[in-house]
């Protein structure tokens, strides 16, 4: 992971997808395509979304972190 990212599980969805729109793909990959549409998508944490999909938080959020270091050295 490339210096300066960290994403945390207590960011907000909309925050970290903002930031880096290649974290989408990890959404989509755990939550389906349909989160985006969700009406909490955007406002709730990371760590809240997991909970109601019943995903590990920490490999999630390293996954969320791997994708944001790949779309840094993209822009270098």
């Amino acid at each position: 992971m490339s210096s300066g990212i960290v994403i945390t599980k207590k960011m907000s969805t909309g925050e970290v997808t903002k930031k880096y729109p290649a974290t989408k793909a990890v959404f989509a990959k755990y939550f389906g395509k349909g989160c985006f549409d969700c009406p909490s998508f955007g406002t709730e944490d990371i760590n809240l979304a997991c909970m109601m999909h019943s995903t590990d938080v920490d490999k999630f959020v390293k996954e969320l972190n791997e994708a944001a270091s790949k779309q840094e050295e993209v822009k270098k």
